[in-house]
């Protein structure tokens, strides 16, 4: 596919960098114009390229590496504050939100983990063996979605809702792309039901109900009071809405990176080693966990550029993950190198609580698909399809299993 549509706004933006000095104008970009969102990766290595930081209508995005791990690490300036509604932890900032980590952190402790796996695990098994052999399937909807959705409903406790959230989660992406604020209110508050019923559904059975984290969460307190029912839909929300489809994009791109790259999945097949370690670094060349949202409480700078206070900002991890100074050539695949500089999870005190169950997942899937198969390949008669913002990585990955 040509992307010379986007060369003219590139080049503006590296014309404004090279040109513009210090206390320039941020130079501007449409990260929602349909040839950004038909190649969000490829924009993002040539806005890169081009100037550390761009301005659209919705805020400022920061693209290197060291930008964003600075602002990430700089809550105090760069909040987390930046939405209209609470959200529990990830719209707080120290010190309100160290206290709510430790409470919610507890529930991923490598203890926990450990006795999930085996769950998991036959969740995996039961998708991947049901699939057929030889005959094109869809990485993202036929593994990705009935994974995340099966094995975060038997973690919570939520067995009976599976189609539910998988409906939802088609309406939420529609409601989206569709950049129609009612509909998505209204898809939230869709949500927001189903994860209410499931608080509700406890609290009437009371020493009946059943003993897993939704449960745990009514008894949970922070600073010494317990849960409102307002954060308990936060964090159940923080852990299900966002991480359902977050998870199905990254088994996406992990079968895709398997099918692609046949060499590394013969060796995986051969020594799957730090397997763990691997997934991140497949994440990291295709990062599906597009931005992180702030907002700055104070004047500061990023390089030349002045950002006035209450300036909405993007941290794009999909860049940042790829920025030649760091990665070298972003494509390459070097695990163990790039692991210390890897932000697939983000990092500062934002840094994604959840990555214990998401890395457990990801790597009981890929153990699953490849200890199940022969072989992966990409159907070549199905093109692969790229997803849109809020995601990266692949809405369509059709492949082969043999």
């Amino acid at each position: 596919m040509s992307h010379c549509h986007i060369d003219p706004a590139v080049a503006s933006a590296r014309y404004a960098c090279e040109n513009g000095g210090v206390n320039a104008p941020i130079p501007r970009w449409e990260p929602l114009s349909e040839p950004v969102l038909a190649d969000q990766r490829g924009t993002c290595d040539r806005m890169r390229a081009a100037c550390p930081v761009a301005e659209s209508l919705r805020g400022v995005t920061l693209f290197r590496h060291a930008d964003v791990v600075a602002a990430a690490a700089d809550p105090a300036t760069f909040s987390s504050a930046a939405s209209e509604h609470r959200q529990v932890p990830n719209s707080l900032d120290p010190p309100e939100h160290v206290a709510f980590r430790a409470a919610i952190d507890r529930f991923f402790t490598p203890e926990r983990m450990r006795a999930l796996e085996p769950r998991v695990r036959g969740i995996a098994q039961e998708i991947v063996g049901a699939l057929p052999r030889g005959t094109a399937v869809d990485a993202v909807t036929e593994i990705g979605y009935p994974l995340a959705v099966r094995a975060q409903a038997d973690w919570l406790g939520w067995q009976g809702v599976e189609d539910e959230l998988i409906a939802w989660m088609t309406e939420n992406h529609a409601a989206t792309r569709s950049d129609d604020r009612s509909r998505a209110a209204a898809v939230a508050d869709a949500f927001d039901a189903i994860v209410f019923r499931q608080v509700q559904r406890r609290r009437q059975m009371g020493g009946a109900a059943p003993r897993d984290p939704t449960t745990e969460l009514l008894s949970v307190t922070v600073n010494g009071a317990l849960l409102r029912d307002a954060d308990i839909v936060s964090i159940l929300r923080n852990w299900t809405a966002g991480d359902l489809s977050s998870m199905a994009a990254a088994v996406g791109v992990v079968v895709c990176f398997l099918a692609t790259h046949g060499d590394v999945q013969e060796s995986l097949r051969g020594d799957p080693g730090n397997l763990a370690g691997a997934v991140d670094e497949m994440l990291r060349i295709d990062d599906p966990f597009l931005v992180s949202r702030r907002v700055t409480t104070a004047e500061t700078r990023v390089g030349d550029y002045e950002l006035e206070q209450g300036k909405r900002i993007y941290l794009n991890w999909t860049s940042a993950n790829r920025d030649e100074t760091v990665f070298g050539d972003p494509d390459a695949w070097r695990p163990e190198e790039h692991a210390a500089h890897n932000l697939v999870y983000g990092t500062g005190v934002h840094v994604c609580p959840g990555r214990p169950l998401a890395t457990l997942e990801l790597v009981v899937a890929v153990q699953t698909l490849l200890g199940m198969t022969a072989r992966i390949e990409l159907a070549g008669d199905a093109p692969l399809v790229r997803e849109t913002y809020p995601l990266g990585g692949w809405r369509r990955v059709s492949v082969r299993l043999y």
